[in-house]
C-alpha cells in the first residue's frame, strides 16, 4: 500500500513548499493538490458534498506553481494533481505544464485528471458543460500525441493542430500517469479509453466490486489490471485493510487547508499510521 496526502494548498494554510518538505521527511509517498481557477459568484451548480461550498474552493493556488515550489524544495516526493480541471484548460498550453514539472522534478508528476462540476466554472472557460467528456478525451489524447511524438499533430471535433513541436518531453515514459477521477457511469470506460488508474473520492461501499468491474474492462480491452488511488481515506487501521483487501494500491489522507500549527501535528499522526503498513 502507499500513502499520500491531499490538501487545498490556500493563501492562509502551511505553505506548500514547508507541506512538501514535512510529507517527505515522514515518509509518506506523494502530495496532491486539486483545482478550480474561481468560483463563480452565482452559486447556481450545488456543491456535490452538500450544504455551503467550503472557503477554499475559491482560494486554492495553481496547482502547477505550487507543485513546482515543492519540487524544487525535495527530492523523492510524488507531485500530483487531484484534480487538474483539463477542460478548462487548452491542451497544447498544459501538455508544456505537465512535461515541465515532470522535467524539473525528474519524473515524479501523478497527473489525476477530471471533468469537474462547477457548470458555470466550465461555461467562463468557453466549455459546454454536455460535451465535457468528449472534449476532455480529445485534450488528453492531444497531449499524448504532444509528449511521445517528435512532431506532434491532432485532429479532432474539438482540438485541432497540424505538426507542432514541443520540447522537453516528459521524464516519464511515455508520458507521467494519468489517474481519472470521478465515479460516475461511464468512469471506468474513461480510465480504460485513456487513463493508467482511477483516484475515486472514498465515497462508496461497494469499491470492491466496482475495482473488480475495472479490471474486467481492462482485461476485455486487453490492458493488465488497473492501479486505484482512493481520496479521502480516514487515518484508521481497519478503514486501510478494507481497501487493501478490496485492491486499491494508494490511499490519501485529508488535511485541512489550515496553518502549520494545525496542519502538522495532523500530518505526523496520518505518518504514524501509514508506518504500520
Amino acid at each position: 500500500m502507499k500513502f499520500g496526502v491531499f490538501m487545498f494548498p490556500t493563501g492562509y494554510a502551511i505553505n506548500p513548499v514547508e507541506l512538501g518538505k514535512a510529507v517527505e521527511d515522514l515518509g509518506l509517498e506523494s502530495l496532491f493538490f486539486p483545482e478550480h481557477t474561481h468560483i463563480p459568484a452565482s452559486r447556481l451548480s450545488p456543491f456535490p458534498g452538500g450544504g455551503e461550498l467550503p472557503r477554499e474552493y475559491s482560494n486554492t493556488l495553481d496547482p502547477f506553481v505550487a507543485l513546482g515550489a515543492v519540487a524544487s524544495a525535495t527530492e523523492r516526493l510524488l507531485l500530483g494533481t487531484g484534480i487538474c480541471l483539463v477542460i478548462e484548460r487548452d491542451p497544447i498550453t498544459l501538455a508544456k505544464e505537465v512535461a515541465s514539472l515532470d522535467f524539473i522534478s525528474n519524473g515524479r508528476v501523478l497527473f489525476g485528471i477530471g471533468g469537474g462540476w462547477n457548470r458555470e466554472e466550465m461555461e467562463n472557460h468557453g466549455t459546454d458543460p454536455r460535451r465535457r467528456w468528449r472534449i476532455l478525451r480529445e485534450r488528453i489524447e492531444a497531449m499524448k500525441a504532444i509528449w511521445t511524438q517528435e512532431e506532434a499533430e491532432y485532429h479532432g471535433e474539438f482540438v485541432n493542430f497540424d505538426p507542432i513541436w514541443q520540447f522537453p518531453k516528459p521524464v516519464q515514459k511515455p508520458h507521467p500517469p494519468i489517474l481519472v477521477g470521478g465515479d460516475g457511469e461511464n468512469t471506468l470506460k474513461r480510465v480504460v479509453n485513456y487513463g493508467n488508474g482511477w483516484l475515486p473520492i472514498g465515497r462508496r461501499a461497494d469499491f470492491k466490486s466496482r475495482i473488480d468491474e475495472l479490471n474486467h474492462l481492462a482485461a476485455e480491452a486487453g490492458r493488465d489490471p488497473i492501479p486505484v488511488s482512493i481520496f479521502g481515506v480516514p487515518p484508521k487501521p481497519e478503514v486501510i485493510e478494507q481497501y487493501a483487501e478490496a485492491g486499491v494500491e494508494r490511499v490519501l489522507f485529508n488535511l485541512p487547508p489550515a496553518p502549520r500549527d494545525e496542519v502538522l501535528p495532523l500530518l505526523e499522526t496520518q505518518a504514524n499510521v501509514a508506518k504500520q503498513f
